[in-house]
């Protein structure tokens, strides 16, 4: 298992460095420049400034020769200077980091805690009413598109019944709350976020988790385990749900990827002070920097998402650690 959980460990260098090297060459053929977006609307600005500003941040130089200068700094974990406002773009990240775990953390709980339980149950009473009403309320979920769900919320939630607030994670006046008033407003803020977040990832584990346990519960030992005399709870805990764990698995380790890719999108509608809005703004802006220091992160926690699966998928079937 050490050797199983070394070797997927290493693999995360070379695919990081990888994917690293992918976005620095679309970014870079992206068009438009950083330097035409800060200074083109101003024309009080020459022409030697804007080849100053060029030269300043290697921007004259081919593009291999600035991966090589980034992977320089990204090893001893410098990102450079954002390009908008001067600052070292891992202090914008870190100030922005809190929020997006706060969000997405919350967000794989809640979908853990909902999306599991309706797979069992609706696996467990097949064709009942409650299977076909989450069976449905799971479709419409899984096609709706994700944006145009959380404007939904907004709309309805924000502007029509204003019970929710629709920006943010908290109100102006948050320093002069107590801690418990602090706590529930943020408890609050994150209820359209999580909702919006949650939506999808939740439909699509919920479905799996049904279709898992259905084929699990038509297989011959469980029909046989039943033929003994064993009860529904042994014949579930004992043979049916640590085999239905293996598709589980899968698609739970696939949920963090989403979330994180979604980040981008629900942190901009929702005006979220996280690491997805900051990257959006800096590929608005042409922010380099800033651009490939929030989408390493992103990829980062990514690939951690996946070793995470797995291992868990190691440890559900133990035949992996051998072929893997």
């Amino acid at each position: 298992m050490k050797q199983y959980i070394i070797r997927r460990l290493l693999l995360i260098v070379p695919m990081l460095i990888g994917i690293s090297f992918i976005m620095f060459i679309i970014m870079h053929l992206a068009p438009g420049d950083p330097t035409a977006i800060k200074y083109g609307l101003n024309s009080e600005v020459s022409e030697t400034a804007k080849l100053s500003f060029d030269k300043m941040y290697a921007l004259d130089k081919p593009i291999l020769v600035q991966y090589g200068m980034w992977m320089k700094r990204f090893f001893s974990m410098d990102f450079g200077i954002s390009f908008v406002d001067g600052q070292p773009v891992m202090s914008k990240i870190l100030s922005r980091l809190p929020a997006t775990l706060l969000l997405q953390l919350v967000s794989l709980f809640m979908i853990f805690c909902i999306a599991i339980p309706i797979g069992m149950i609706s696996a467990m009473k097949r064709n009942s009413l409650f299977d076909r009403v989450t069976t449905i309320l799971v479709f419409i979920g899984y096609a709706m598109p994700g944006f145009w769900f959380a404007l939904l919320l907004v709309y309805l939630f924000g502007f029509r019944l204003n019970w929710f607030p629709i920006s943010g994670m908290s109100p102006w006046y948050s320093e002069y709350l107590n801690t418990f008033d602090k706590l529930k407003d943020l408890i609050w803020h994150l209820v359209l976020p999580v909702t919006a977040t949650v939506a999808g990832s939740l439909a699509a584990l919920s479905m799996y988790t049904r279709s898992s346990m259905i084929e699990i519960m038509s297989e011959t030992y469980v029909l046989t385990a039943k033929a003994k005399g064993l009860t529904d709870k042994r014949v579930m805990s004992a043979h049916i749900f640590r085999n239905a764990l293996l598709p589980i698995v899968t698609i739970a380790g696939l949920t963090l990827p989403g979330l994180i890719s979604g980040s981008f999108i629900f942190e901009t509608i929702f005006a979220w002070p996280g690491m997805g809005r900051l990257g959006y703004e800096a590929i608005m802006s042409y922010d380099y920097p800033v651009v490939m220091g929030v989408g390493v992160i992103a990829v980062f926690l990514t690939l951690i998402g996946i070793f995470l699966s797995d291992v868990f998928y190691a440890v559900v079937d133990p035949r992996i650690r051998v072929d893997g």
